[in-house]
């Protein structure tokens, strides 16, 4: 199983990922029956994030392989082809891959990836629950948000991978740090991320070691939609021109 650890460590950071070891059962344990994935309780799995160096490292030279045409979310197609290099390189396990972007036919997620990052260590997912003294009505639907130790909010959970005949039955559970220290922050995070998402505010809450960069920060605030003229600036210079920056679609 270490082997496994350390492949899958080792070839993602050098695109700009994290992963966290998790197991299967730790998931379940947290969500509802409809989010249950059907493993055995010490199956291996590991939640990946993008940190702020995906953009130069993994995302730029993945555009620039690409006949791009415009109406396509590069960025979800470049996680698949991120995560796709790890199950090439274990040829003889059995893989499932989740993405965060995959849904059911109900329009239910696949996997909630907010959670798998929360049992695997990875990242803490602040909810109301855990406030103490609730601000917000009763009938108010109030959103969590993930926060890392390390960048804050300038990361995104991109999806699971799952060793189906893995065990990991002597994997160590870590709590994830609790780095939104007092009640009065966790209140003012969850209402800049619930009502002021797009002015990037929430990502700060807590003070980072590294954030996007203001030509990830360009692409990200830009509609899918209108994200070609960006794309072909990449192709054609390997950078996008930078203005002014405004909103986060993702």
């Amino acid at each position: 199983m270490e082997d496994i650890q350390n492949t899958v460590y080792s070839l993602l950071e050098k695109a700009g990922f994290e992963a966290y070891a998790f197991k299967i059962g730790w998931y379940n344990e947290c969500v509802m029956k409809n989010y249950i994935l059907p493993y055995d309780y010490d199956t291996l799995a590991f939640i990946v994030i993008s940190t702020p160096d995906m953009f130069d490292k993994a995302f730029k030279p993945f555009v620039c392989r690409q006949d791009c045409n415009g109406g396509r979310d590069l960025i979800d197609e470049c996680m698949v082809d991120s995560f796709q290099k790890i199950k090439k390189n274990f040829p003889d396990e059995e893989i499932e891959i989740i993405h965060d972007f995959e849904l059911h036919h109900t329009r239910r997620p696949k996997v909630l990836v907010q959670t798998a990052g929360h049992v695997a260590g990875a990242a803490y997912y602040y909810q109301a629950s855990d406030v103490k003294n609730v601000p917000w009505d009763k009938s108010q639907k109030i959103f969590g948000v993930s926060v890392h130790p390390k960048y804050g909010g300038w990361f995104a959970l991109r999806g699971v991978i799952i060793f189906k005949n893995v065990k990991c039955v002597n994997l160590e559970k870590k709590s994830p740090p609790d780095c939104v220290p007092t009640d009065e922050l966790k209140i003012e995070l969850l209402n800049r991320y619930n009502f002021q998402w797009q002015d990037w505010s929430f990502r700060d809450i807590v003070p980072s070691d590294k954030k996007y960069c203001e030509e990830q920060k360009k692409y990200f605030a830009t509609l899918p939609k209108d994200r070609q003229e960006l794309i072909e600036q990449i192709k054609n210079k390997g950078h996008i021109k930078v203005d002014d920056v405004t909103g986060l679609q993702k």
